[in-house]
C-alpha cells in the first residue's frame, strides 16, 4: 500500500503512536529502516547538498532525517527560501516515495534561531550562564523552540550539556560554565523550554544533550582531542548536566567527536550503551555529530574502513548518523544483510524516530507557512526578551567610578567589536550581516548619547587600522569605549584571525591575550589620559592583566546576541544595572590554567591549606560588580532533622544600601567537613537572583535539594554521606549535619 491510502492504521491519526508505528515498521523493508537512520545536510548550501540531491537522496536511499537550514557558515538563509526549500522536500517526500514518511528537519539553534536572517539571536550559553537565572534559560528555549518550529524544524542540537573549564578550547562559548551545579541546572532549564508541554505541542522541538559524555576538557583544550578522565571526575565533573538534562525529559543525546580512556564515543558501547541507556536510564535517540562516524575510520582507526565504523556505531548504540554521504544508508543495509547488524537492533532504532514523527503530528502536516514565520521571527516581543537576557548577562568586572556615564559626556567608541553585528552574534549564527536585526555598540551608543560621539576603529582583530585617527580623536573625548575581544568562529570554521590570535591555529587558543594590536589600542589611547572603558565582545575568558590594573572600567559582554549592542549601552550609561556573575574564572596568566573554583582539597608545599594569592584568578568564579551595593547577613541553616531525602533550607537577608534597584545573586556553596573521598573545597549547590529597590531588603530562602551536597562514589552510585556540612555565602558560613539513612 503506498503513502496515499488513508485506510493503513499508521495513516490513522486516532491511533495509538504504538500502533501507528508497529503498522508502519512491518511495512518497511530494510533500506527503507536504514535511511530514517542517516541525516544529511541539504537546501541552498554552497558547500553541501542542495534540494535536489537532497530528493535523491530521498528517493534512492530513503534518507529521513536533514537539515535544510544554513549552518556554521555556509549560507545566511531568508525566510522564504528557507520555508520554500522545506515544503518542497517534505512534499517530495510524503508524495514522491512508496511510504510517505514525512522528514525529521534538524538544526543547530544553540541561541536562538540564529541561521535565518530576521530571527531573534540570545546571548551564547556562556552569556546565559552569566544571568545564573534559569527562568531566562527557559524562556529563552521556548522562544528558539517557536521560532525554529515556524521554520520547519523538528530537532534542535541543544543544550551543550558540557562543563566549560578550558578557555584554550574553542567551544567554550557554547557551555554554561565551570560549575557542574550551574550547568546542570541551565541545561534542564534549557530542556524544559525547547519541550515545553511535549514534543506533541506544536511550538516544541526535540531537545538535544550533547556531547556526551566528557568533551570539554581535551588535550591542549585542542577541540576533539582525546580525554583521559578517571570515572570519580567523569561522574562528578563531566556527568551531572546531562543527568539533569535526562531528569528534564531530553528526547536525544549526541556523543562527543573525541575518544575519552582511548575509546571513540561514537563507537563505544561502553558509553552509548553501558552507561547511557542501562546506567543513566535513557530512552530516546541519539544522533551522531557531523561526521563523527567517519571519524572512527579516518582518523581514531578504530574502524578498517566507513563500513566498519557503520558497524561499530550501529552497534555502540548509535540511532541517527549526521553524515554528508549518504553510503551510510548502503552500508547499514549491507551489515544487516550479512547478519553482521541484528535486523531487531535496526528495528529498535527506527521505532524511536518514527515515534518522534508520530508524537509531532509530522504525518499529518508538516508544511510551514511563510507568513506565519515572518509574523513570529524577530517579533518585537522576541526581542525585547533577547534584550533583556543580553542585559542580565551584563558582567561588570572592574569600576573605578567612572561608569555608568554621564549622558552629556562626549564618547570615543573603536576597538574591532565596536561596530560589527556579525561578531556581537559569536558563532552558531549567520556569519554576515545583511538582514540581522538590532544595534552594534557603535549604533546603540550614538542613539544613547546626549553628547557627542565620534568613532575610528583603530585596530582590527589582529590589525592596527587607523591607529593614529583614533588616538587623536580619543585624546579630544571625555570619555573611550573600547569594544575588544574576539569575532565570529566556530570550532571547525573561522581561522585565527577570527578567533583574534595570530598564531596559525584554528579557535583552540594557545594564547589568551587580547592580540598585540588590540593592546597596543588600549595602551596608547590610556596613555592620552582619556579614562578608558574596555567592553569585552568574547566567548571565552581572556587574560586582561594589563587593563586590569591600569583602565578604570572593564564590562564582559560574551556574544550578547542581536540586541547585544543596545544592552552593552544601557549598561554603560546606567539605564541597566550589570547583574552578571561570571560563570567561569578569568585567568591571570597562561600558566594558571587549568583554573576553577571547586578544586579538590590537597596539602600545599609551603603547608598552608589554601592556594598562595598567586594561585587566585584575576577575577573569581561568581565575581561580578553593580552600580548599587548589597549587604548579604544573617545566614541560616534548617539544622535540625536532616536526612538524605529532605531539602536543605538556607535563608539569608539581602539589603540594597545604595541608592539605586540593583540585581544580587545569591550563591550558596558548601564543603564537607570530613568525607570518604577528596572532594572540592567549596562546591556551588545552589544559587538565586533576588530584584531590590534602593533601601529595601528581603530574606531570600532557598531550598536545596540534600542530593546537590552528595557526590557518586565508585561501586555505590550517588552518595550523600552523613555528617558535618558547611554552606558558605559571601564571607558566612553555618554549619549543619546531614543524619545517616535509617533504612
Amino acid at each position: 500500500m503506498g503513502s496515499n491510502d488513508a485506510n493503513v492504521p499508521y495513516r490513522q491519526s486516532e491511533q495509538s503512536t504504538s500502533v501507528r508505528v508497529d503498522d508502519l515498521l512491518d511495512r518497511m523493508n530494510t533500506a527503507e529502516k536504514a535511511g530514517q537512520l542517516v541525516g544529511t545536510w541539504c537546501g541552498q548550501l554552497r558547500h553541501e547538498n542542495d534540494s535536489e540531491d537532497a530528493k535523491a537522496a530521498i528517493r534512492d536511499h530513503h534518507i529521513g532525517v536533514a537539515a535544510p537550514f544554513g549552518w556554521a557558515g555556509a549560507l545566511c538563509t531568508g525566510i522564504e527560501e528557507t520555508v520554500e526549500t522545506v515544503n518542497d522536500l517534505q512534499r517530495f517526500a510524503m508524495e514522491e516515495t512508496d511510504l510517505g514518511i514525512p522528514l525529521l528537519l534538524n538544526v543547530d539553534a544553540v541561541h536562538g534561531n540564529a541561521y535565518v536572517a530576521g530571527a531573534t539571536v540570545f546571548p551564547n550559553a556562556l552569556g546565559t550562564g552569566a544571568t545564573w537565572d534559569t527562568a531566562t534559560a527557559e524562556t529563552v528555549a521556548g522562544i528558539t523552540a517557536t521560532e525554529v518550529r515556524r521554520m520547519g524544524a523538528h530537532q534542535n542540537y541543544s543544550p551543550t550539556c558540557d562543563v566549560g573549564r578550558d578557555p584554550r578550547w574553542g567551544r567554550i562559548f557554547e557551555t554554561f560554565g565551570e560549575s557542574p551545579r550551574l550547568c546542570a541546572d541551565l541545561a534542564a532549564a534549557k530542556v524544559r523550554g525547547y519541550q515545553s508541554d511535549g514534543i506533541d505541542h506544536g511550538d516544541s522541538v526535540i531537545a538535544t544533550a550533547k556531547h556526551f559524555p566528557a568533551y570539554s576538557e581535551p588535550e591542549r583544550g585542542e577541540d576533539a582531542s582525546p580525554v583521559d578522565v578517571s570515572a570519580y571526575k567523569l561522574r562528578n565533573t563531566f556527568l551531572p548536566g546531562f543527568e539533569a538534562a535526562l531528569d528534564a525529559g531530553v528526547e536525544s543525546v549526541m556523543p562527543s567527536y573525541n575518544s575519552i580512556n582511548g575509546e571513540p564515543v561514537h563507537g563505544s558501547e561502553s558509553f552509548l550503551s553501558d552507561l547511557l541507556r542501562d546506567d543513566l536510564g535513557f530512552e530516546g535517540h541519539v544522533v551522531s555529530d557531523w561526521n563523527g562516524v567517519r571519524h572512527l575510520a579516518d582518523d581514531h582507526r578504530t574502524a578498517t574502513d566507513q563500513r566498519d565504523g557503520v558497524r561499530q556505531s550501529h552497534a555502540a548504540g548509535l540511532d541517527i548518523a549526521s553524515v554528508g554521504h549518504v553510503e551510510h544508508a548502503d552500508h547499514l543495509v549491507d551489515l544487516v544483510e550479512t547478519g553482521e547488524i541484528d535486523e531487531e537492533r535496526l528495528d529498535e532504532s527506527v521505532r524511536r524516530i518514527l515515534r518522534v514523527k508520530f508524537e509531532m503530528g509530522l504525518f499529518e502536516d508538516p508544511f510551514v507557512d511563510a507568513d506565519a514565520a515572518h509574523e513570529t521571527l524577530g517579533s518585537a516581543d522576541h526581542r525585547q526578551i533577547a534584550r533583556e537576557a543580553a542585559r542580565d548577562s551584563m558582567t561588570l568586572l572592574k569600576n573605578d567610578g567612572l561608569l555608568p556615564l554621564d549622558g552629556d559626556k562626549d564618547v570615543f567608541v573603536g576597538g574591532p567589536n565596536a561596530d560589527d553585528i556579525v561578531h556581537q552574534l559569536g558563532g552558531w549564527s549567520v556569519p554576515q550581516s545583511a538582514g540581522v536585526p538590532g544595534d552594534t555598540v557603535l549604533d546603540a551608543i550614538e542613539d544613547q548619547s546626549e553628547g557627542s560621539v565620534t568613532y575610528e576603529q583603530g585596530a582590527t582583530l589582529n590589525e592596527n587600522r587607523d591607529i593614529d585617527a583614533a588616538v587623536e580623536k580619543a585624546a579630544a573625548a571625555d570619555v573611550a569605549v573600547l569594544a575588544l575581544g574576539e569575532g565570529w568562529y566556530l570550532h571547525e570554521f573561522g581561522p585565527s584571525a577570527q578567533a583574534g590570535v595570530e598564531t596559525g591555529s584554528w579557535p583552540t587558543r594557545s594564547d589568551l591575550h587580547l592580540s598585540d594590536a588590540q593592546r597596543d589600542l588600549v595602551r596608547r589611547v590610556h596613555d592620552t589620559g582619556t579614562p578608558v572603558v574596555g567592553v569585552l565582545v568574547t566567548g571565552r575568558p581572556l587574560i586582561v592583566d594589563w587593563m586590569a590594573q591600569n583602565v578604570p572600567s572593564i564590562l564582559m559582554a560574551y556574544y550578547p546576541g542581536t540586541e547585544g549592542g543596545t544592552a552593552i549601552a544601557e549598561t554603560l550609561f546606567g539605564d541597566n544595572d550589570p547583574s552578571g556573575r561570571l560563570p567561569v574564572s578569568i585567568p591571570r596568566s597562561m600558566g594558571d590554567l587549568p583554573q576553577h573554583h571547586d578544586h579538590l582539597a590537597h596539602p600545599t608545599p609551603i603547608g598552608d591549606d589554601e592556594h598562595p594569592d598567586s594561585y587566585d584568578p584575576l577575577y573569581p568564579f561568581g565575581h561580578g560588580l553593580s552600580y548599587t551595593e548589597f549587604a548579604v547577613d544573617d545566614l541560616r541553616v534548617r539544622s535540625d532533622d536532616i536526612g538524605p531525602a529532605d531539602d536543605v533550607d538556607v535563608t539569608v537577608t539581602v539589603s540594597n544600601t545604595g541608592d539605586r534597584r540593583g540585581t544580587e545573586t545569591v550563591q550558596v556553596f558548601a564543603t564537607q567537613e570530613t568525607s570518604s573521598r577528596v572532594r572540592p573545597r567549596r562546591f556551588l549547590v545552589g544559587f538565586e537572583r533576588v530584584d531590590l529597590d534602593a533601601s529595601e531588603s528581603a530574606d531570600v530562602r532557598l531550598s536545596i535539594p540534600v542530593t546537590n551536597f552528595g557526590f557518586h562514589k565508585p561501586g555505590e552510585g550517588h552518595v550523600i554521606e552523613s555528617g558535618r556540612y558547611r554552606v558558605l555565602v559571601n564571607d558566612l558560613e553555618s554549619s549543619f549535619e546531614i543524619r545517616p539513612d535509617e533504612k
